[in-house]
């Protein structure tokens, strides 16, 4: 099978979002070929490189998001005609179309003038070679500021100011520019079997044209819903330019899920967003993000007799707590704080290691805080007149002394802790499972989820009761041991790169096999041949070696003559 990937800001760039699963996904899946399609960024990315390509990436095209060339093309009256019609169909859509809070659903008045409007871009930046200076021309500007001061308009679109209206001009222009691509051809995207694109928004328009042009099947995978993450962004730009940016995508969003053959979410909680964004139940299948358990195993699988011997090294010394992550104001770690000063006054000698680095400008200044508080906390103690004092909550970040990995704080820890208040879907809880370690977390996100009865899980933002568990097991380490195998078990049965690529390799045929033959086989004489490719022809097995397959008599090229009767 050939899988056109799609992806933006991810994958094949080094540190790109969602770059780890879909480097796993297209190794593990080496009986298949993959063509990439990739949006870059920024500078900066472009910079960094790609990862390593295994031998089944066939091709590899990239583009930038960021920055566009004049691409010289000069539209005549009548190209022109079409561009303004076109682009006042979807300012109107977005000026009429539901308010924010829940994508349009597939169907209605609004959707479909949208989906028309981006099947005419599309059609016209085919025919012409491309849309990036009509775009970007005051043309586009004023279809746009017609459609907010037309009868029926939100009265947010009809507040829109020159500014606002110059704002959503470029932000559309951006997020237009797959248009212009010269991707969608019969030896491009029109070749591919399938397209898989890794996440919503901009990453899916590809797919979406493939689709309209070649009837491609897309597949899209959202382990994190783009249509939330837009509501939540620009919180100082005017409500005009966010009543507007959030309608187009949300009617971007609703195209998606109604194209899309099937919907990926990488857990319930995206689950439920794309329900709630207009997603059809019947169209969801949920896998959830694949991780490498190989760094732990050493830990997850110690003998019994190394168990038994940290057991009495953890009875001989103080116990510890752990938590790692990324050091940023979501993280809550000062309701963890307040929680390990209760926990202290019920285990002494007991000690907090919180391991990470901070997330920016932002986390830098959080982690001054959270260094600040620790210290009033508890004053540096000191078994004696003469020694040094030493503060029970060490800061530390990974590859520190000893050059320590993930797993070997997990080993040194009796119970790892995640005290978010934001949380999508929890990584490093995951790894702690791997390690065969109790946890205590808050619900919060997809946290309940993972978990599934094998940690304790409680409020977010309540230090006493994130206490009182982590002292229930401290002093209780048979629970400790049980909670810490089962985790184990659950997170190698659900959360392994194994039945992540297992998943989406059955998801890839299950699609293929119900989408329509879009390029027959044809005989001699130029006639299609009926079931000449038929679905579990991608499956390795007997039947695809090279033993030709016995053709029923009324297919064959040439007809049997008809003998007839003499009397």
């Amino acid at each position: 099978m050939r899988i056109g990937l799609l992806t933006e800001g991810g994958y094949p760039y080094v540190g790109g979002e969602g770059g780890v699963w879909c480097d796993r996904l297209v190794r593990g899946l080496d009986r298949h070929e993959f063509d990439v399609y990739a949006f870059s960024t920024g500078q900066a990315q472009e910079d960094a490189g790609w990862l390593p390509l295994p031998p089944q990436v066939t091709r590899m095209r990239t583009a930038p998001l960021w920055a566009a060339e004049e691409d010289g093309v000069v539209h005549g009256r009548r190209a022109r005609r079409r561009f303004t019609e076109h682009y006042g169909e979807l300012a109107a859509a977005l000026c009429h179309a539901a308010e924010p809070g829940t994508a349009e659903k597939p169907g209605t008045a609004e959707a479909d003038r949208f989906t028309n409007a981006l099947h005419g871009f599309a059609d016209l930046a085919r025919d012409e070679g491309g849309l990036v200076a009509a775009l970007r021309s005051e043309q586009a500007v004023r279809a746009l500021e017609r459609a907010c001061r037309a009868p029926g308009a939100r009265r947010t679109a009809r507040e829109a100011r020159v500014p606002d209206l110059l704002t959503v001009a470029d932000h559309l222009e951006r997020a237009l520019r797959p248009l212009s691509l010269d991707w969608y051809e019969e030896d491009g995207l029109g070749a591919v079997d399938l397209c898989h694109a890794a996440s919503g928004g901009i990453a899916v328009l590809p797919g979406l044209l493939a689709r309209h042009f070649f009837g491609v099947p897309l597949l899209v995978t959202e382990y994190g819903v783009r249509l939330r993450t837009h509501y939540l962004t620009r919180p100082d730009a005017s409500p005009a330019v966010r009543s507007l940016l959030a309608a187009f995508h949300g009617l971007l969003t609703a195209e998606t899920y109604r194209a899309a053959s099937y919907l990926v979410p990488g857990n319930a909680h995206a689950r439920r967003w794309q329900e709630r964004c207009g997603a059809d139940r019947a169209k969801l299948r949920t896998i959830h993000p694949g991780l490498d358990a190989t760094p732990f195993t050493r830990v997850g699988e110690d003998r019994p007799e190394g168990r038994e011997k940290g057991a009495e090294r953890e009875h001989a010394g103080p116990h510890t707590l752990v938590w790692i992550g990324r050091v940023e104001p979501a993280k809550d770690l000062v309701s963890l704080l307040h929680a390990f000063a209760e926990v202290r006054a019920a285990e002494p000698g007991t000690r907090l290691r919180i391991v990470g680095r901070p997330s920016g400008p932002e986390g830098e200044a959080y982690l001054g805080h959270c260094r600040a508080l620790a210290a009033q906390l508890f004053p540096d103690e000191a078994d004696g007149p003469h020694a040094v004092g030493r503060n029970p909550v060490t800061f530390e970040e990974l590859g520190g002394p000893g050059a320590e990995t993930t797993a070997d704080v997990h080993a040194g820890g009796t119970v790892t802790v995640l005290s978010s208040v934001v949380e999508g879907f929890p990584v490093g809880l995951i790894e702690a499972m791997f390690c065969g370690r109790a946890t205590v977390s808050t619900d919060v996100g997809a946290v309940v989820e993972v978990i599934g009865g094998t940690g304790l899980v409680v409020p977010p933002r309540n230090p006493r009761a994130l206490a009182e568990a982590c002292v229930s097991l401290l002093r209780d380490p048979e629970r400790r041991a049980r909670l810490g195998a089962a985790a184990r078990a659950r997170a190698l049965e659900l959360f392994s790169v194994e039945q992540n690529v297992a998943a989406f390799h059955a998801l890839y045929l299950e699609t293929v096999a119900r989408t329509p033959v879009r390029r027959p086989v044809l005989d001699g004489a130029g006639d299609p041949q009926p079931f000449a490719a038929p679905a579990e022809a991608h499956v390795p097995g007997h039947w695809t070696g090279p033993t030709p397959r016995a053709v029923p008599t009324w297919a064959v090229e040439t007809p049997e003559p008809v003998t007839e009767t003499v009397r």
